[in-house]
Formats: structure tokens, sequence, C-alpha cells
């Protein structure tokens, strides 16, 4: 089974990254089953399709249930192989070791470590002090790895987790019980196995060192996220994150026009007849502004323009109100995000369609003003 993503879900304003896979479900002992995703998230939340909610105790619950299957009925029966040793297959999955499994991509998405990082850690702690007591806690580490996945722990195709497995066997016992006997000189070639790993490993952190120099340090900062607002009384009297949106007040000349809103002047811009687009910028509101732009024959080099267009905008706005461009200076290195349901897709963010392209403009034209405002030799 294949946690597929990268997926979300917004909770109170922040992003929660997510992921699924493909189960099987029945809503009654006996009832046909029929195939649902099964999301899991990086705050615990487990959910059956978008919105069914659980976590690891409730989904264990469904599994022993057998309202939630991981195979459908029926389906392909794996030959166990004469020999644990040489077989090249994993362990059967089971609903235990799949529970394991959904509890490391929880710890993934969340950015904690995973019981093949744990994994990793112990055997880098067997070779600082190689004794029977490290050994016993290698072997711990090893077995706390959802059994079906331990062949892939080392993303090894040739020798899979064999290493490990000479590593967990004491000297003179034979490796899987049907395997070599674990003797000295396999466990000195199973720790070189591992040290040509971690010099490989360190060459590789020094060579991204050098190529990605110029990324950001740390965490990134959370998410600002601009949701659509309606104020019937009008906007308040103190600027807050949403004079950032399109359709905030504020007056900007691009051109050789002014527009009362950035939205105004996108859709102005946006028609071919010269009576449109006076009509547009001549809007009430800049939601009415955007129903006549909708409605409008557009030009026809629109599409290749209009983030040029935006682009230009924005500039407009922050660089002709201080005011709102110190407001978004202060967002520092946040990602922007903006939702709603007025705007396309295109503009802002809805899922696996949404690309969000007021928010990335946005944190363009603040790195602009940024960079304007840097002392120059």
């Amino acid at each position: 089974m294949t946690w597929h993503g990268p997926t979300f879900r917004m909770s109170d304003g922040e992003s929660i990254d997510g992921s699924w896979c493909l189960v099987w479900r029945r809503y009654e002992t006996g009832g046909e089953p029929f195939p649902e995703n099964l999301f899991v998230y990086a705050d615990g939340r487990i959910t059956l399709g978008r919105y069914e909610a659980t976590d690891l105790p409730g989904l264990g619950g469904l599994l022993a249930s057998g309202k939630v299957a991981l195979d459908p009925p029926g389906g392909r029966q794996r030959t166990v192989g004469p020999s644990k040793w040489q077989s090249r297959e994993p362990e059967t999955r089971t609903d235990e070791s799949f529970l394991l499994d959904a509890a490391d991509e929880i710890a993934r998405l969340a950015g904690r470590p995973t019981t093949g990082d744990l994994l990793l850690e112990a055997v880098r702690a067997y070779r600082r002090n190689p004794t029977p007591a490290g050994r016993s806690l290698l072997r711990d580490a090893y077995l706390a790895v959802p059994a079906h996945l331990r062949v892939y722990v080392l993303g090894d195709m040739d020798r899979q987790d064999r290493p490990l497995r000479i590593l967990v066997t004491d000297l003179g016992q034979a490796v899987d019980g049907d395997g070599p006997v674990a003797t000295r000189e396999l466990h000195e070639a199973a720790l070189a196995y591992f040290a040509d790993r971690d010099a490989g490993d360190e060459q590789a952190e020094a060579r991204s060192a050098v190529r990605y120099a110029d990324a950001p340090p740390g965490a990134p900062e959370p998410p600002l996220v601009l949701r659509e607002s309606v104020y019937p009384q009008g906007w308040p009297a103190g600027p807050g994150d949403f004079a950032l949106r399109n359709d905030y007040d504020a007056p900007c000349t691009y051109a050789g026009q002014t527009y009362p809103t950035v939205l105004h002047g996108y859709w102005a811009l946006s028609a071919a007849d010269r009576a449109d687009h006076d009509r547009i910028r001549a809007a009430a509101t800049a939601r009415e502004a955007q129903e006549l732009g909708g409605r409008a024959p557009r030009r026809p080099d629109w599409p290749e323009v209009r983030l040029a267009v935006m682009a230009g905008l924005l500039r407009a706005k922050f660089d002709q109100h201080p005011r709102l461009a110190q407001l978004l200076v202060a967002t520092g290195q946040s990602a922007i995000t903006c939702t709603g349901i007025s705007d396309a897709p295109f503009w802002r963010e809805e899922g696996p369609r949404g690309r969000n392209w007021t928010g990335r403009l946005l944190e363009l034209t603040r790195s602009e003003l940024v960079a304007a405002r840097a002392p120059r030799e």
C-alpha cells in the first residue's frame, strides 16, 4: 500500500498537511465493500473520505470490526517462500502493521522521526558501542518498523534489509532462522556497510549545502491566509490583513488610469472594448467590477498578459500606499495563501486545482518592497 500526496485540510485558517491511501469499506457486516480514500493528517486526524473523522485507535476498531479492510475480497494471496533469508518479498501486511504504518505517516507529516528514522539512529548508536546490550536496543528499533516495510527501510533494492537482519542476530545464531550463522566477520561487514552509507550521506549533505546555499534557514514561518471578507458597514478603520486583498479600497494608478481597487483594474484591463473598460472602472464595488468584467468580451492576448497586469497593479497599490506596503512587509517570509469563493482557482487556494497566483504575486511584491528599501553602496 502506497501513501499518496500531498494533500491538506484547513483548520482555523491553518493548512494541515496530509496524505491518503485506498482501503475497502463496508457500512454493515456482510455488506458489499467499496473503495474509499483514507486520509491521515499531521495533527493525527484520520478521515474516511473527506469528512468522517476518527483517529488511530478508532481506525484500529474499524479494522477489527471488518468495516474497513486493506484489500478487496478475494484479493491476490501472496505465496510465502520456503526460506525467509532468501526471500525478497516483504512480510505480509496485517492490520497491526498497517496501523504502525499510518502512525509513521502521521509522524512524517508532522516533522517527527518515524520508526525508520529511529532505527537509523539506533544503528549509529550501535556502531559507537557494539555490545550485546546495544544489539538488543537495535533489535527493538528494527522490530518497531512496520513488518511489511522492513525490507524497504534502507532503500537498498539489492541488499534490502539484510545488513540489519545480520546485526540484530546474536553471534552463533542463524540469521532469520534459516540463513547464515552470524559471525564476527559478518557483523563487521554489516557495520562497514553502514559506515559507507553514512559517509555517502555526509558527502551528499556537503554538496547540498553548496547547491542550496541560498535556501532560508530553519523552519518556514506559519502561512498567512487571506480570507474573503464581507463588511456591510464598510471597511474597518484600521487596516488588517484584509487590506492586502485585491478588493480592498485602495485606489491605484496603473498605465495612466486610476482604479478604485486592484480588482477594478484587473477586470477593466481585461476588456477588449474601451466602453466596457470604462464601465468596469466606474463600478460601485470591486465585486460589481468583477461581475461586469466576467460578462465583457476579453482582449485576445489576456491569457498571456494577465499575470503581468496583476503584478503591475499590485506594485502600484503598494508603491502608492506606504501604510499598506508596511503591512505587507510585516508579514515577513510567510507564505501567503488566498482563499474564498469569488475568485477563480487560478488566483486562490482550492485543493489540487488552486494555483494561488494572488498569494504568489503578493510574495513577489513584498520581496521587491524589501529590496527597494535595502541600503545600496
